[in-house]
């Protein structure tokens, strides 16, 4: 059986790309995603033992990572949170252009809003599962859907049809 350290080592190792994909989701730009991931380990990394225990340690890991970009957007509020741009990829360039045009609107999403959208649409998670993440109502991930891809569809008119 693996010691603590070496669950959380291959549990790191298994989920990083996940979780460094949903905090630049949430943070908009690179390196406030490497420190919210980072943020997040050492938190977890501390109490392991009991989270791994306690059975899948992703749901509250993921509560972590959401509650550590709302707490830092508390402590950093900013009118408007600029958004790094992606370097370029091979590829289709109209999907980089609307991958850029995505994250720059997301950027302009409230932190809840954003963090809904990014729980729901980006991890595929069910609304009684956001709403654990989030610590919140069923009604009130509904409301912050709703609201975030009304705003959405305002920022992003040629995508609206595909956010209904």
């Amino acid at each position: 059986m693996p010691t603590a350290e070496e669950s959380f080592a291959e549990y790191v190792h298994a989920r990083l790309p996940a979780l460094s994909r949903a905090a630049f989701l949430l943070a908009g730009e690179a390196h406030l995603a490497e420190d919210l991931v980072q943020q997040t380990l050492i938190q977890v990394a501390a109490r392991w033992e009991r989270i791994a225990a306690g059975g899948d340690p992703d749901p509250y890991v993921r509560r972590v990572l959401y509650h550590e970009h709302i707490s830092w957007w508390r402590r950093h509020r900013r009118d408007a949170m600029p958004v790094e741009v992606l370097p370029e990829r091979a590829g289709d360039p109209a999907d980089t252009a609307l991958t850029v045009t995505v994250q720059q609107a997301l950027a302009q999403l409230a932190p809840r809003q954003r963090a809904v959208v990014v729980l729901r649409f980006f991890e595929d998670l069910t609304e009684t599962q956001t709403a654990a993440v989030l610590e919140c109502s069923v009604s009130t991930v509904k409301s912050q859907t709703r609201d975030a891809l009304s705003r959405l569809r305002s920022l992003l008119p040629e995508t609206a049809e595909a956010l209904q």
